[in-house]
């Protein structure tokens, strides 16, 4: 399976969580539980991406980060408007839906947007 594909099943599957189990009421969601499990799965699709960025601007010498500062010391390098949406989506889907569990459907549907325009940057 190709980087872009294994992408779109994690993003797919945060998608399908939110939808089945996450319980959305108007702008909340009432079960916690799930949002912090899709939030989860598309913050690693968000590291995926950032991974197949660095890839691309490192080639050979790339190798995977341990940890988000180093994610964003290497990609401020690189592109600062993809460090700007990497900090976004890092604050909604890891830090409030993942960590915080937050019941806002926009802020997880921000987090979202902002992976789509990371990936746009490939």
């Amino acid at each position: 399976m190709n980087n872009a594909a294994e992408i779109d099943r994690y993003v797919n599957n945060a998608k399908e969580i939110l939808s089945r189990d996450a319980k959305k009421q108007g702008t909340q969601y009432q079960d916690v539980k799930y949002v912090q499990m899709a939030s989860g799965t598309a913050y690693n699709a968000v590291l995926m991406v950032a991974d197949e960025f660095l890839k691309q601007k490192e080639g050979d010498k790339f190798v995977k980060p341990k940890s988000i500062e180093v994610y964003r010391k290497r990609i401020v390098k690189h592109d600062k408007k993809f460090l700007a949406y990497l900090n976004e989506a890092y604050d909604r889907l890891h830090l409030l839906g993942y960590y915080h569990g937050t019941h806002s459907v926009q802020i997880i549907r921000e987090g979202f947007e902002y992976l789509e325009k990371m990936r746009k940057m490939l």
